[in-house]
């Protein structure tokens, strides 16, 4: 598919050291306002049974530097959407691919796997961007996508600790249908549409 870019040189020299024994992972964040397990959807819940709110994310990131949050969703979300200012990285786990057939039912695009995700958080982690975290936080628009990205990280024996943002960048719907339960952004939490270089590391 057109939109896929293969990793560069960088990056696949950056894959092959992600490979080398890392240093462990971290103890786990002490957390003010933990997430109970039994409060969230299938969909949010993850192998890893770490989970956050947007908001003391944030509080954790002001906190502490082995700590990064990556932002799972679309280039397309991060720019038109808004995206979390302290963000390490936008690595999208799935991207939309329009050849596919429009989801009418929901109204939406259908999505694709990015089949460079892993490597891609493989890449990242052992850049010097990474250098000291052992812990990430990820991030998407409410909390499942992330769960499935965490999956998958845990599939591929990726050793850090996972984190699954449980009401992501936008938050759950109210009853109107609207994002404005929770999440990052409703959490009055520093916010940006305008995308820094790097932000999509190995495709800028």
């Amino acid at each position: 598919m057109r939109y896929f870019t293969r990793l560069t040189a960088p990056a696949l020299l950056a894959l092959s050291l992600a490979l080398a024994p890392h240093s462990g992972v971290a103890e786990t964040l002490a957390l003010q306002d933990p997430v109970a397990v039994e409060t969230l959807s299938k969909s949010k819940q993850t192998e890893a049974g770490l989970y956050i709110t947007a908001a003391e994310a944030g509080r954790v990131l002001a906190e502490k530097d082995n700590v990064a949050l990556i932002d799972v969703r679309t280039p397309s979300e991060t720019m038109l959407i808004g995206y979390p200012v302290p963000a390490a990285a936008n690595i999208p786990s799935k991207l939309v691919d329009p050849d596919l057939a429009f989801d009418a039912k929901k109204g939406v695009y259908k999505m694709v796997d990015n089949p460079t995700y892993v490597e891609e958080m493989q890449a990242w982690l052992a850049s010097d961007a990474a250098s000291g975290v052992d812990t990430l936080m990820i991030m998407c628009r409410s909390g499942s996508r992330s769960a499935a990205a965490i999956g998958k990280l845990v599939e591929a024996g990726v050793d850090v600790t996972l984190y699954n943002v449980v009401d992501g960048f936008e938050g759950d719907k109210n009853e109107g249908g609207v994002r404005a339960v929770n999440g990052w952004r409703n959490a009055g939490l520093p916010w940006t549409y305008k995308l820094r270089e790097g932000l999509w590391p190995g495709h800028n």
